[in-house]
This record gives C-alpha cells, sequence and structure tokens, in this order.
C-alpha cells in the first residue's frame, strides 16, 4: 500500500511541475508558415512575428506558428501561394503579383492613383470588400489578412528623375503586371523579378531603377546601389503592391472553432490597420537610411506629380477594360476603391 500512495504522490506531484511550466505539453497545432524575405526584414520582424505571438496567445499556448524566411523550405517566390493551396506548407505570405492572373480583382488597389498615399485607409479598404468583392478570387485559402506597402517609389542608380519624360528608354524593375502597365506607360521598359534579386541587377546594370517602397532599403541595402529616391508630393506613389497572409484551406476547414477563432481575433480590422501603420513606419526608417548614406531623396512638385498622374490614367482605363472583358466590374471597383480609401482617409 505504502509503495502504491507513493506512486501516486509522485505522479500527481509531475502533473502538477508540468502544469507549472508555460507552455508545457500545451501545443497541439503547428503551422508552417513559408515567405520571401530574410529573417530580419520588417516584415517578418514587425509583422509576422507579433502577428504569430498573438495567434499563439490568444489559442491558450495550443497552437506555434513556425517562421521559415527567405525561401527556406525551397522553391522561388513566385510558387508560395501554390505551396499553400496545395499543403506544401501551412501558411504563405507574399505578393499577390507573383502569381499573374490570380487576383485580378484585388490588383484594383494596385493601380496609380487609386491607391496613392495612405496604407492603412488601403487596407481597411482592402478589409471592407473583401467578402462582397475580392473572395471568391481566393481560392484553395484561407485568407488572414491582406495588405499593402507603402507604395511605389523611384529609385534609380545615377539618373535624377523630375518628370515622365525621364524614363524613357530606361529598365525598370516592377514585380507586378499592372506595374509594367505604369513603366510601359512612362516610356520605360518593365523588367519583373522578386524583390531578392534587385541589389544584384542594379550593381550589374541590367536595370536603371525600380518601382518599390523605401522600407525595402535597409534589408537589401538599395542605398549602396542607387543614387536617387524619388516620390509625389504630400507623399504619392505610383500605385502599390497587394501582399496576402494565407492558410491552405483543407487545414483550416480540419481545425476545431476555438483554433479557427484564435487567428481570426488577430487578424481583424483593427490588425488590417495596424499593419498599415507598420509599413509607414518602416518606410519613414528606409528612406532615412538612403539619406543618411549620402542619396538624395527628390519629392515633386504638385504639378510635377500631376504630370505623371495625367500619364498613369490610362493604366487605370487599361485595366478597367481588361477585366471587364473577364466579367468583372473593373469601373465599380475603381470606384469602390477611392470612395472607401478617402472615407478611411478622413477617419
Amino acid at each position: 500500500m505504502r509503495l502504491t500512495n507513493l506512486i501516486k504522490t509522485l505522479a500527481a506531484a509531475s502533473v502538477v511541475a508540468i502544469m507549472a511550466v508555460p507552455g508545457a505539453m500545451a501545443q497541439e497545432y503547428t503551422f508552417k508558415l513559408h515567405h520571401l524575405l530574410g529573417a530580419k526584414a520588417p516584415a517578418q520582424t514587425q509583422m509576422l512575428e507579433p502577428w504569430a505571438k498573438q495567434v499563439e496567445e490568444n489559442s491558450g499556448g495550443k497552437v506555434k506558428i513556425e517562421i521559415y524566411p527567405a525561401m527556406s523550405l525551397g522553391g522561388r517566390p513566385p510558387e508560395l501561394v501554390g505551396q499553400a493551396r496545395d499543403g506544401v506548407v501551412d501558411l504563405i505570405w507574399t505578393v499577390n503579383g507573383y502569381t499573374p492572373g490570380l487576383f485580378p480583382r484585388t490588383e484594383v488597389m494596385e493601380l496609380p492613383f487609386v491607391y496613392v498615399n495612405d496604407p492603412v485607409a488601403a487596407n481597411l479598404a482592402l478589409y471592407d470588400m473583401f467578402e462582397d468583392d475580392l473572395k471568391e478570387e481566393y481560392k484553395g485559402l484561407e485568407v488572414m489578412f491582406l495588405h499593402v506597402h507603402a507604395g511605389q517609389a523611384i529609385h534609380m542608380r545615377d539618373k535624377e528623375v523630375r518628370k515622365p519624360e525621364d524614363l524613357e528608354g530606361m529598365k525598370m524593375r516592377i514585380p507586378t503586371r499592372t506595374g509594367a502597365w505604369i513603366i510601359e506607360a512612362l516610356g520605360a521598359a518593365p523588367a519583373a523579378m522578386p524583390v531578392p534579386e534587385l541589389p544584384q541587377a542594379l550593381s550589374k546594370g541590367v536595370v536603371d531603377g525600380a518601382f518599390i517602397p523605401w522600407e525595402i532599403i535597409p534589408p537589401l541595402k538599395i542605398q549602396d546601389q542607387t543614387q536617387y529616391q524619388v516620390e509625389g508630393a504630400d507623399m504619392a506613389r505610383f500605385g502599390t503592391t497587394t501582399f496576402q497572409v494565407s492558410m491552405n484551406k483543407d487545414r483550416w476547414d480540419s481545425l476545431p472553432d476555438d483554433i479557427k477563432k484564435a487567428f481570426k481575433d488577430a487578424s481583424g480590422p483593427d490588425w488590417w490597420a495596424e499593419v498599415g501603420e507598420i509599413w509607414r513606419a518602416s518606410d519613414d526608417a528606409g528612406i532615412k537610411i538612403a539619406v543618411d548614406a549620402g542619396n538624395e531623396h527628390i519629392v515633386l512638385t504638385e504639378e510635377e506629380t500631376d504630370a505623371f498622374r495625367e500619364k498613369l490614367e490610362p493604366v487605370v482605363d487599361r485595366w478597367v477594360e481588361e477585366v471587364t472583358a473577364q466579367g468583372i466590374d473593373g469601373a465599380g471597383l475603381v470606384e469602390k476603391a477611392r470612395t472607401l480609401i478617402d472615407q478611411h482617409s478622413q477617419n
């Protein structure tokens, strides 16, 4: 009897000890999140890591999200959507435009002077539009959140740009097909490539410049490959890029309600807005690094910005015409996006 009681006592003490260790034996669901940038990029340190931590906390320790940066699980950035849809990984963060044609409705937010300069307002507009206007094109995926970056600015190796004509004949990197239309409308030649490939392309003169946000300057050391950073008046940009954090749909459907709630509670409209603030702050930090390195930050006048606006309005018309031919109300999406952005910019 004494031996039996001793065993029971030791077993009970072991349970108490295990329960006293935070998270011990509590994680029941592990998810792999795969993305294209490095582990020190703001996208991971300031967005993906805090979001993952919030999901884990919401789950009471049942969830663990393992983040794999820089395509460390294999493949190239354009393959990320396929990896999520096929269940190769559980979660992805990626650029929508790396897989052209899959997300045509969401492209509305990328168009020049539909998106202007406010990532918070654009993210909230995407949130408002998602269920009724965008969701159907995310088949095979459960979207956690969408977002934009602070917008496409002009980075040039060695040529100062103040008017559209300054870009004629230049070769410019852009990540999306709508971005390629922007380049073409300005008389330049588009060069599509994932952003990690840009530093080498700049250093070798494969491209003369790029349309990218400021935030990418530090992780890729763009300040070492360029002399000029150019944006419009009042921080106006020349379109933007849309991103998604999404889960494999079958994996999502297999989860119990409390785990789904842990993800959704971490991914509500307040988070979509906060992501916009994160990217704006990262952008401000990026341009400071370029200026401190000796680069020239050019802010166009209102008149100079209007010259770009006039030159790029046909890009919007081209997009509307193309998606309308696919049965999508392109004009309606443009009007709705602009209206919602304006409303959220006033808040």
